[in-house]
């Protein structure tokens, strides 16, 4: 490999050795000239034919270490958006990659020895050698210097002598590393190995093969890029890799494996390899994508999972972004703030949809025992960017079968099929979350609770829940917290009760019942959440003596005695809830309260019989869940909800949060109500769509038990679509019924459905089709007059 003349290299990818720090001030540049790319692959190439074609005066170097017949991988997947915005840029390159696409719709799912296809995708496919030749020539053609088998010099180094440096230098980007204090890269290796290999023959549909070994589970993704020649992925869970001995084999004796393994998908052919290894997916976040004139592009910025697709594809829009930036902004400075403020959000949302399906992948044995149509409808929308009413519309034949499958009456969409808790029946799958109000006077449910409570259960929920409703004076986490502790609080949330079933019957009203712990005291919630009141504080108490807020009270360190007090507490509030006629109780262990704070290891610093091990943490919450159980009416269901994970370094885990679930089943909850996080103020929690349903998926599927998902769910068609893969059984709603009261009628009504599993108030029922809209399209013009 031949160094720059005078230049110091960085020597090989991933060993970037110590550099300066100082690239060149972006603000002294207003459009780059001599432009430097490190890495040769389509990110970089396709940057640079693009700053050339809007240039021609430009001087872009690009350097790549390999030569120009090498590549890493077979076959690359582009989406038509992608394709379009090429075509858009640079028609040169969108017509001279038309020429050898291969395109298709199906999607072929085999498990258990049944195939299952689901058509309507549409996928465009070339080979990886292809696309870059394509890249070389149109570089060429514009008169981009391309030097191969070159070690990049040092990015600072470039940095000096170049306007604008691209670092597209990959998932082991030297660039990124060089500069790693200022990038702030965070890279997570994941559980799973894989190998990229091909087949000299096209497969006819991206195809999915399941194969159970005596080892473990393997999975084979497979999809065609020629018209002779497939890409073959294999991935297996690293422990699996292992049993199998793919640690101890050669690359040739792995590729026969392979191919041994998956014979039936290959119909007996080989599969063969290009320097292929075993290696394990890394997701790259960075916290900034650019220093000075330094800017990381593709896989130096970010990773996201092959299982979606779309590494290739976002390497050539960031490409895209960046050159728009370039030509639109009057300096480089802002240039590159405006391509990282434009591709982020993009990419944040591909890597949540990535990180949704790898994770699906690595877990992929808790699906195993599906139904098979139900297992294949749960494969297909794994990132949850291919919905239930996403693929009805692709593929109306394959959802209706699944529809069928899971039991769904004809015409009658998954969400408004019945569930049974116990000595319940509930009419629909929505339930709407409870959500703390803050507007109760001495912990009394009053007008506004009806009034709340009230219009949510006339709009169609199966099951609506009150929020926390607290077990004593102290338990209270602010002062307009409501409570069920007197027997005047027990009257008035009788009143409510009675309210919901005599004019929304059908729909069921369930209590939550819990106490603060260290999270009391505190100012209502539009006054300062989670601050200490400035006045009227009550003493708190925890598992431990640890505030939740360094501005916060201490609590009190719990004593057996107030452990035996608080437990009845519990008691007493079940009984009142009982006699207010509540049709479900749900303890709440979860959000960093009184029993949250023995469940976490973080909250949780005792030495006794009731910390240290999950087992002793789980100690006080089942005893406060026998206890009320053994008062609670036996033929109506008693739920729990817990947090999941702390999104805390140390809290608890999600094996945790399996084992949690587990004990309280084995104690009797008809259900767990999964939630996560609230457990410590410095939590950095993974937000994204439906984001905690992972874990519900997880805990129903290891533990046997009902699960209720909670987090994120803001649609109808995401409710459809986790209910009918099986991810959960009922699905809990919060802001969306703040916004819309009447959020589950209206769900029926845009769907078109009028059957048992939801019931408009007979005085609304002239309101039960979406009412007309103007007109907004215009006539048009039935004929051309000359003039």
């Amino acid at each position: 490999m031949m160094p720059t003349p005078g230049a110091p290299t960085s020597g090989a990818r991933g060993t970037a050795r110590q550099a300066p720090t100082n690239p060149h001030p972006p603000t002294a540049i207003s459009h780059p000239h001599r432009i430097a790319i490190i890495g040769g692959g389509p990110a970089g190439l396709y940057a640079a034919a693009l700053l050339k074609r809007l240039d021609p005066a430009r001087e872009i170097t690009v350097w790549e270490r390999n030569a120009p017949t090498d590549t890493f991988g077979f076959g690359v997947v582009l989406s038509d958006e992608t394709l379009g915005g090429i075509e858009h840029a640079d028609p040169v390159v969108y017509e001279a990659l038309q020429q050898h696409f291969v395109r298709w719709d199906d999607i072929d799912i085999v498990h258990r020895g049944t195939r299952h296809t689901s058509g309507g995708h549409g996928f465009a496919a070339l080979g990886r050698r292809r696309l870059l030749e394509v890249l070389h020539e149109r570089c060429r053609s514009l008169g981009v210097e391309l030097r191969f088998r070159s070690e990049a010099p040092y990015p600072a180094w470039l940095a000096e002598t170049h306007d604008l440096v691209i670092a597209a230098d990959g998932v082991h980007s030297t660039t990124r590393e060089a500069y790693a204090p200022v990038f702030q890269p965070h890279v997570v290796a994941h559980h799973c190995r894989y190998v990229w290999l091909a087949a000299d023959f096209a497969f006819d549909a991206f195809r999915f093969e399941i194969a159970e070994t005596e080892h473990g589970v393997m999975q084979l993704h497979a999809y065609p890029y020629a018209a002779d020649s497939s890409t073959v992925i294999v991935e297996m869970r690293e422990e699996v890799w292992r049993a199998a001995g793919f640690a101890e084999l050669d690359e040739r004796e792995s590729v026969e494996r392979c191919a041994k393994i998956f014979a039936d998908a290959l119909g007996g052919r080989p599969l063969k390899s290009n320097s292929s290894a075993w290696t394990r997916f890394r997701t790259v976040v960075n916290e900034r994508w650019s220093h000075g004139n330094v800017v990381l592009l593709g896989d130096a910025a970010h990773t996201a999972h092959f299982s979606i697709g779309s590494g290739t594809k976002l390497a050539v829009e960031d490409a895209l972004a960046l050159a728009a930036c370039l030509e639109e902004q009057p300096s480089l400075e802002r240039a590159l703030a405006a391509y990282e403020a434009e591709r982020r959000p993009v990419v944040a949302s591909t890597q949540r949809a990535a990180r949704a399906s790898l994770e699906w992948f690595e877990n992929l044995g808790l699906h195993l025992d599906q139904p098979p149509r139900q297992f294949a409808f749960n494969l297909l929308t794994r990132s949850r960017r291919v919905t239930h009413d996403n693929l009805r519309l692709r593929d109306a034949h394959f959802t209706e079968a699944v529809e069928r499958e899971f039991g769904c009456p004809p015409g009658t969409p998954p969400m408004f099929t019945p569930f049974r808790l116990r000595g319940l029946t509930l009419r629909n799958r929505v339930v709407v979350s409870p959500m703390d109000m803050y507007s109760a006077a001495e912990g009394l449910p009053g007008d506004f609770h009806l009034v709340h409570l009230g219009a949510r259960a006339l709009g169609g929920a199966g099951l609506v829940m009150t929020e926390m409703v607290c077990v004593s004076p102290e338990g209270r986490i602010t002062p307009g917290c409501t409570g069920l502790y007197t027997g005047r609080q027990t009257e008035a949330w009788k009143r409510i009760t009675d309210f919901v079933h005599t004019r929304a019957p059908g729909t069921a009203i369930g209590v939550q019942l819990g106490h603060s712990g260290r999270k009391g005291s505190t100012r209502l919630m539009w006054e300062g959440m989670d601050e200490p009141l400035e006045d009227g504080n009550w003493p708190l108490v925890a598992a431990s003596p640890i505030p939740y807020k360094p501005s916060g009270q201490t609590p009190r360190g719990l004593t057996r005695a107030q452990l035996t007090d608080l437990r009845e507490q519990f008691t007493a509030a079940a009984r009142r809830a009982a006699r207010a006629d509540f049709d479900l109780l749900e303890l709440h262990c979860a959000h960093g309260y009184l029993l949250s704070g023995f469940l976490s290891p973080l909250t949780n610093l005792r030495t006794d019989a009731y910390g240290g091990s999950l087992a002793r943490r789980l100690r006080f919450p089942l005893e406060v869940f026998d206890a009320v159980r053994g008062v609670w009416p036996q033929e109506k269901p008693l739920t729990v909800r817990i947090s999941a994970t702390d999104w805390a370094e140390g809290g608890t885990t999600t094996e945790d949060a399996v084992e949690m679930a587990r004990a309280f089943a084995a104690h009797g909850a008809d259900a767990i109500d999964v939630s996560t996080g609230q457990v410590v103020a410095d939590e950095r929690p993974e937000f994204g769509r439906s984001y905690q349903t992972p874990f519900a998926d997880r805990i129903r599927h290891e533990v046997g038990v009902p699960v209720i998902a909670v987090g994120a769910i803001s649609s109808w068609d995401d409710v459809n679509s986790l209910i009918l893969a099986g991810r959960t059984d009922l699905c809990a709603l919060a802001r969306p019924h703040l916004y819309d009261p009447h959020w589950t009628l209206h769900a029926a009504a845009e769907q078109g459905y009028d059957g048992p599993g939801v019931g408009w108030p007979a005085p609304y029922r002239a309101g039960s089709r979406q009412p007309r809209t103007g007109r907004t399209d215009a006539p048009k013009p039935r004929l051309r007059l000359g003039t």
